[in-house]
């Protein structure tokens, strides 16, 4: 079974309808790959699925899922994963990541909802991440999730998380707006959980922003700028793990392409820093 590990490099983005015209026409130079939301687009056609087509072939792009709903107790959706992987195949794209979370009970709910922290659960999810990968023939990555209540809990965040990627022997997607909203509404400190992280199985990591309801309460929204302490988290996580591939999230309130690539920027610079700084240490 192949590793995603590394399958793409530098500041990616996360491509969204509103702007596909925009940067077929121009595609911007800075933006290292780019993801989609297989549900999104895995049926497009007509001017949209000809653009989409020329945007596969000049550029690398990975696949981040919204509705496998790894946490559900009803049946896997294996027909889905089919359809992802032939998508996959046809767009050649380097790999799958998904989320630690649920959304569907009888019927999708449309929304990531948080999975209990026991160690029943880390065996179920672990099930279904590894029957995902036989169908796929590859490793996926995980993603650390937001969430807003913990029912059920055994168990830490963090050793949930871990627990959960070992056992199903997967990569991870580190999320630095989520470990930083989490760190605020669940007061934890988001340096140490970074520190926690399985380093060798970081893929890539995304970056986003999120809305301030109250000083001790966040929403991770990914409508609104990057703030410093998320950018720091970022900082830190390289000096811990090396530079790794990290992608633009913005779902909402989507700024002009200046606006967007001036943040995807701010990510190579920080990688470039660090870039520089490893290889002095090496020289």
């Amino acid at each position: 079974m192949k590793t995603t590990q590394h399958l793409v490099h530098g500041a990616g983005l996360g491509l969204r309808r509103s702007f596909l015209s925009e940067i077929t026409e121009s595609p911007p130079k800075d933006v290292g790959f780019y993801e989609v939301a297989p549900e999104n687009w895995m049926t497009i056609g007509g001017k949209l699925g000809k653009q989409f087509r020329a945007m596969t072939e000049r550029f690398d792009f990975v696949c981040h899922g919204l509705s496998l709903s790894l946490g559900s107790t009803d049946p896997l959706d294996e027909e889905f994963v089919q359809g992802v992987k032939q998508f996959m195949r046809d767009h050649d794209m380097r790999f799958y990541s998904e989320h630690l979370s649920y959304c569907s009970k009888d019927g999708h709910l449309y929304d990531l909802m948080p999975i209990p922290f026991t160690s029943e659960a880390v065996l179920h999810v672990a099930a279904r991440i590894r029957r995902v990968q036989d169908i796929l023939e590859q490793k996926i990555a995980l993603e650390n999730v937001s969430y807003y209540a913990a029912p059920g809990q055994e168990m830490s965040e963090i050793d949930f998380f871990n627990a959960v990627v070992a056992e199903a022997d997967c990569d991870v997607l580190i999320d630095i707006n989520n470990i930083y909203v989490n760190s605020v509404n669940h007061g934890y400190d988001a340096e140490a959980f970074l520190k926690t992280i399985p380093a060798h199985r970081i893929a890539y990591a995304h970056i986003a922003g999120h809305y301030v309801e109250a000083d001790d309460f966040l929403v991770d929204t990914h409508g609104a700028e990057i703030i410093d302490p998320v950018w720091q988290l970022l900082d830190k996580a390289y000096e811990l793990y090396g530079v790794f591939p990290t992608l633009l999230e913005r779902d909402f309130n989507i700024p002009d392409m200046a606006e967007l690539l001036r943040e995807v920027n701010t990510i190579k610079a920080i990688q470039n820093t660090w870039t520089t700084h490893y290889a002095k240490k090496s020289a």
